[in-house]
């Protein structure tokens, strides 16, 4: 007598199979967008070189090694803001900038 599967044999192992690859390409699916997150970790937006973390006047700003830029992380715009000292956002964007300047004069 053949070993011919059943109906529901068949049915089974394709149920199983089918789970499998849906398992298979969610752990594929997170491995890509893990690995998407580290190489995006403290990058420039603008133009993809290495961040670094200043703090001025008690709040953390990332500043792009290349281009310079500033970056807010999430509250700390507001922190800034809600800074008890008079004037401080002029204070603070006015060092800023001189420090930015800086850097860019000794990049030439």
């Amino acid at each position: 007598m053949p070993d011919k599967p059943s109906r529901n044999e068949d049915e089974y192992f394709a149920r199983r199979d089918a789970e499998l690859l849906r398992q298979q390409r969610a752990t594929a699916q997170r491995a890509v967008a893990e690995a998407e997150r580290r190489s995006h970790h403290m990058k420039c937006p603008k133009c993809g070189y290495d961040l670094i973390t200043g703090e001025w006047h008690g709040i953390q700003i990332d500043q792009c090694t290349h281009c310079h830029g500033l970056w807010f992380d999430a509250g700390e715009a507001e922190g800034l803001l809600a800074h008890p000292e008079p004037n401080v956002i002029a204070r603070v964007f006015r060092a800023l900038l001189r420090g930015v300047a800086g850097a860019k004069a000794s990049d030439a």
